[in-house]
């Protein structure tokens, strides 16, 4: 696990870093863990753009991810370590007694032949997943349930990890790597460990080029653009907006609560996450 960082043989290359991959163990995937999907470019059924500057970038294979981690008590075999273009952390091919094959999200330490598990009874141990009553305060976790049986919702990016610090009747306390501290209940599961790539933070991109290959287009500014295309186009010279930040329809962007109010989830939030701009927290 590391960052490699090549001669700076031109710009591009002068400020741009990639990930070793070391830890990955193949590059053709489990054919029958894989499906295709179809790319829209920020557009709706309709052809509507409702996500702007998406667009192009390479072909991707959908590799179906087991999120429920359902199949208790029967060990599974780690058979593999992949990278997947869907997203920053490492997945892992399972090979269960039974025959059946599954992909996780990779912990971060897990090896090919280890052993995981999961259900109600088994070890507390990296990879494994449990009901959060039955893994000990304190540990770190990842792929946290909302809703019980729904498949693991919170925490899934390369690096990142939970933590339980405490356990009051049908309720679980988590700290998440925002800092949010919320309430889940007992019955949820989660995956114990720390997710792989945690030096994904430390690439850079380094070249429009490697933007374009992840299917984003150049991010144009407001005020850039003409008065038809933006609210804060147009002026005399380079102007500087002339109103506060908004989007193409007027809706500002800051100041603003982004979370839907009417989410019963929000009533089992008990510290917000924090504001990484002031470095306090968002009430």
């Amino acid at each position: 696990m590391g960052i490699r960082i090549y001669k700076p043989t031109s710009a591009g290359r002068r400020n741009s870093s990639v990930n070793d991959y070391a830890e990955l163990t193949t590059d053709k995937p489990e054919k029958s863990l894989c499906k295709r999907i179809k790319k829209n470019g920020g557009r709706n059924h309709h052809g509507v753009t409702t996500t702007r500057f998406r667009g192009g970038g390479a072909r991707k294979i959908y590799r179906m991810i087991d999120f429920k981690r359902n199949k208790d008590g029967v060990p599974a075999k780690v058979a593999t370590v992949e990278y997947d273009p869907n997203r920053n952390c490492f997945i892992s091919l399972l090979h269960y007694a039974d025959g059946e094959k599954r992909y996780i999200l990779t912990p971060l330490g897990i090896k090919v032949g280890d052993l995981v598990e999961s259900g109600q009874s088994c070890e507390p141990k990296v990879g494994n997943a449990m009901p959060l009553a039955a893994i000990p305060a304190s540990l770190e976790v990842h792929s946290i349930e909302m809703t019980a049986g729904q498949g693991g919702k919170l925490v899934r990016g390369a690096g990142n990890a939970a933590r339980i610090v405490a356990k009051e009747g049908n309720w679980v306390t988590v700290v998440l790597p925002s800092g949010e501290m919320r309430m889940i209940r007992r019955e949820c599961r989660a995956t114990i460990g720390r997710l792989s790539n945690p030096d994904h933070q430390n690439v850079r991109i380094g070249k429009a080029g490697r933007k374009r290959h992840m299917g984003r287009r150049p991010h144009v500014r407001g005020k850039a653009m003409n008065p038809v295309a933006h609210p804060m186009g147009g002026g005399e010279g380079r102007s500087n907006g002339g109103r506060h930040p908004c989007s193409p329809t007027g809706v500002l962007a800051k100041g603003g609560k982004t979370r839907n109010p009417r989410k019963t989830s929000n009533n089992k939030i008990i510290r917000r996450r924090k504001n990484k701009r002031q470095g306090q927290l968002v009430l």
